[in-house]
């Protein structure tokens, strides 16, 4: 199989940065790499932040289950930077499809 082919499916389908570090790209790839994760981790305190009323609501009520509609009216202040969340992550991801398309092939 190519390496730039291989590169493309491990930026487009495991992790985007991770074909540019197979390309011998480190820097660019471990970029990507951090950047990604700093997004995806920005989104979980985003949700969290956004879910633990309703969470500390029902230890406290003695409740077992959340209904999705209390996850839904909990989450729709948070819906605007999520988006801008989401619109970052296919930004990067993008960006890393398209740079390996873009390298010099090295084989």
């Amino acid at each position: 199989m190519n390496k730039k082919f291989t590169a493309l499916l491990l930026s487009a389908l495991v992790l985007p940065g991770l074909g540019q570090l197979y390309l011998g790209r480190k820097a660019v790839g471990g970029v990507i790499i951090v950047l990604v994760n700093l997004v995806l981790l920005l989104g979980l305190f985003v949700l969290l932040r956004g879910l633990s009323p309703v969470i500390a609501n029902q230890i406290a009520g003695g409740a077992i289950s959340i209904t999705p509609s209390e996850v839904m009216k909990s989450l729709d202040g948070a819906t605007s930077f999520g988006k801008s969340v989401l619109g970052a992550f296919l930004l990067l991801w993008t960006f890393s499809v398209v740079d390996v398309i873009r390298s010099k092939s090295t084989e």
